[in-house]
């Protein structure tokens, strides 16, 4: 049966310092079926060249327009919070990585949810704008944090235009970031800080930081490090673990060989002695055979060591910085740090798969390996058998 298109002019009228237009449109109700109710919108302020009934029809005879011809999916009438909590996260769950996932539930649940009440479709650049500056001036955040809120709510919208749920533009294109302090300086462990860690801190931490330093890995990266893939000169990266979940890396550019620097080795080939030599299982694991929980390591042991050797602990991935860092300190192109790092934005000529490092990664390593030579030497890093 063809459904009655209903034609209607609306009803423009002023309230306050605003017009606004009155119609009727389909709702969808929580159970799914939709329902024909009167709704109301805020068309424009009455000010300015909108300050006359006529010119506010002008406005609302463009909007009728795009309701007379059944541009408005019931879907559209959803709340902003329960488009989100039904559709979008269930697709993130479905399609990301698991701790893409949670990051964005809780940016949901913590700063967008107060201001998701609004209709889907209400949501315009104006709304959208005004809920970033609410977040801002309720919660104390950083640019970057607020940048992160502004990057999901798009993409929250970019996918209900994907899914025909939305025909407007996207109302989170042209919002600005609110005014809001810088975030902090990121911090890249030098060369010798890493050396100083390495002389104090009991193993196994010091053979964890040593990995993290001197292969700038991910930390998901490093707790999926198994002993199949490293064969005493390179290590392979080929998994990420995220608390208890096992998944790919990062990004296809993130899977890739690093080589593995002598002093590096060295401790490798030390603690895979401790491990009873074996090489069916995790390098860092812990007594159950799990990948080893960093985080607690670095309170537990790394970060009590460090005060007392008057070091700060700047988190794990202040190595992957540290590493370019040192990298540029000795004239390595960023073309050659972005591979062995496995960064996403490298030349267009690489392949989508590092699977082996070319001659220029492997001698700006070996340059960093001269170097340690004479800054990092610890009482470990003794004479062994290489594996």
């Amino acid at each position: 049966m063809t459904r009655t298109r209903h034609h209607q002019a609306g009803y423009v009228f002023k309230k306050g310092s605003n017009w606004y237009v009155r119609y009727r449109g389909n709702v969808q109700l929580d159970d799914g079926a939709v329902e024909r109710v009167q709704k109301c919108r805020t068309l424009v302020e009455a000010s300015g060249q909108y300050r006359t009934k006529a010119a506010a029809e002008e406005l609302a005879e463009e909007f009728m327009r795009s309701v007379n011809r059944g541009e408005h999916r019931p879907e559209s009438t959803m709340s902003l919070n329960r488009y989100i909590e039904d559709c979008y996260l269930p697709y993130v769950e479905e399609q990301k990585r698991r701790s893409t996932y949670c990051g964005y539930k809780n940016i949901w649940l913590r700063y967008v949810q107060p201001n998701g009440d609004i209709a889907l479709r209400e949501v315009r650049t104006f709304e959208a704008e005004q809920i970033m500056k609410d977040i801002a001036r309720r919660e104390s955040l950083n640019r970057t944090t607020l940048g992160h809120i502004k990057h999901f709510l798009s993409g929250a919208f970019r996918y209900a235009r994907r899914q025909g749920v939305l025909e407007n533009p996207n109302p989170m294109h042209d919002v600005e970031i609110p005014k809001a302090r810088p975030a902090g300086e990121t911090y890249a462990y030098s060369l010798e800080e890493e050396g100083r860690m390495l002389a104090i801190l009991p193993e196994p931490a010091a053979t964890v930081v040593a990995t993290a330093a001197f292969t700038g890995a991910r930390k998901g990266e490093i707790r999926g490090f198994t002993w199949q893939n490293y064969d005493g000169s390179e290590i392979r990266v080929e998994k990420s673990v995220w608390r208890s979940h096992v998944d790919e890396p990062k990004r296809p550019k993130s899977k890739g060989a690093i080589p593995v620097v002598a002093q590096l080795k060295l401790l490798l080939e030390q603690h895979w002695e401790r491990c009873g030599k074996t090489r069916q299982r995790l390098i860092f694991a812990n007594e159950l055979g799990n990948p080893m929980n960093l985080e607690a390591l670095a309170a537990d042991v790394i970060q009590p060591a460090l005060e007392k050797a008057n070091l700060a602990w700047h988190g794990w991935h202040a190595f992957r910085r540290g590493l370019a860092s040192n990298l540029h300190r000795l004239g390595v192109s960023d073309k050659v740090i972005q591979q062995i790092l496995r960064h996403a934005n490298v030349s267009t000529t690489m392949n989508i798969y590092v699977k082996t490092v070319s001659a220029d990664a492997a001698n700006a390593m070996k340059t960093l390996e001269t170097m340690c030579a004479t800054s990092v030497q610890p009482e470990r890093l003794g004479s062994t058998r290489i594996m």
